[in-house]
């Protein structure tokens, strides 16, 4: 590894680093803010001319355990040695003549079908792309799949609320028909109604980040900084909680409002301190419960763990807190990436102490999943 990474593509170097840096992240290694920074001050002092040390300065800094090889390994090569390696950032003029070569269709008849053509593949692509195991992609794929996540719309969940609104149908609105007969100086008028308004429901997203499911850690993250930016709603703006699971319970709403996803997902990694480590739902459960849920955020709330179910410690307390929560919660969906794939049976200890109190068992392994459990949380 004598060639330089930067040829034959000219990048500018801080943006092709950091580009590798996030593709890292979405592959699943936990590269924080800091291991960037690392990174880029190691590549900087043995310099890009020499592909070997670039690989062992990013393998040092950025890797922070034996599981992380393997996939460092797989994300250099894809990124660095592959003649197909993502592009930086393309400059605004040529953005635009790619576009109205699209949209003006100026070439002839061959070159159309030659277009049409690229674009059933790209629809074709994409659609393979949503309906796969996010766990089995290569770096290169999950970094696609991390802009398809724009795709997804979640909408809050709703719940029935004392106020009544005006409305063309349901109860008589007797005041404000009074309100209008006085208007036309007694004469009867147009009867008014009203009906219940009604509220956003709270969602609280409950991740499991340890070492089982930390091939899914980053696409669930996604999909709960989607859930916290739902799709605006009449009434009060909805509420999303946002919580990780391991060896400790770590909320990081506050990271997830941020509109950004990246860095969003950057300052959640940075909050949480057991990622890729043990689990024990029961005791990180029973903290939320003690600590949050009791007190008012999971009462009347839709809850959903994101969690394969393999428990390291007592089974028995996880059934004990997971009916605590089902007594309080409005509905309980448990979201396990290995439900509908061949030969999964949910007998791991943590997923059985958990079932009877689970109103939902869901799919969460590809994006087409994730589709179907915002519709099961819309619905709730």
């Amino acid at each position: 590894m004598t060639e330089s990474i930067l040829a034959p593509h000219h990048h500018d170097a801080d943006e092709l680093l950091l580009g590798f840096a996030r593709a890292l992240r979405a592959a699943g290694v936990p590269v924080t803010q800091d291991r960037s920074q690392a990174y880029l001050e190691a590549t900087s002092l043995v310099g890009l001319d020499d592909q070997r040390a670039t690989y062992w300065a990013g393998r040092a800094t950025l890797c922070s355990g034996p599981d992380d090889l393997d996939r460092y390994d797989q994300v250099f090569e894809a990124w660095f040695l592959t003649s197909d390696r993502p592009m930086g950032r393309a400059p605004k003029d040529e953005r635009q003549v790619q576009q109205a070569a699209l949209e003006t269709g100026e070439s002839g008849g061959a070159g159309d079908e030659l277009d049409e053509d690229t674009l059933h593949a790209m629809a074709s692509e994409a659609e393979v792309l949503r309906q796969r195991d996010i766990a089995e992609m290569p770096a290169s794929e999950k970094a696609r799949l991390a802009a398809m996540f724009e795709t997804l719309q979640p909408r809050a969940p709703h719940r029935s609320a004392q106020r009544r609104t005006p409305w063309h149908r349901g109860d008589v609105d007797a005041q404000r028909t009074l309100r209008l007969m006085l208007r036309r100086m007694g004469e009867p008028g147009e009867i008014a109604y009203r009906r219940r308004s009604t509220r956003p429901r709270r969602v609280v997203l409950l991740v499991d980040v340890s070492g089982s499911m930390s091939a899914y850690a980053d696409a669930l993250l996604r999909l709960a900084h989607r859930f916290s930016h739902p799709r605006p709603t009449r009434g009060a703006p909805p509420r999303t909680e946002v919580f990780t699971l391991g060896t400790r319970l770590t909320r990081v709403t506050r990271a997830m409002r941020m509109r950004d996803a990246e860095r969003a997902i950057i300052a959640a990694g940075e909050t949480v301190p057991d990622w890729s480590g043990g689990t024990r739902l029961g005791e990180t459960l029973r903290i939320f419960m003690d600590r949050w849920g009791q007190r008012g955020l999971a009462r009347g709330a839709v809850v959903v763990v994101f969690s394969d179910g393999w428990e390291r410690g007592d089974a028995s307390l996880l059934g004990e807190q997971m009916s605590r929560l089902h007594r309080i919660a409005h509905r309980v969906v448990w979201v396990n990436p290995h439900v509908g794939k061949d030969g999964y049976l949910p007998v791991q200890q943590g997923i059985v102490a958990a079932l009877p109190y689970v109103d939902d068992l869901v799919a969460g392994h590809s994006l087409a999943t994730f589709e179907d459990l915002i519709e099961v949380v819309a619905h709730a």
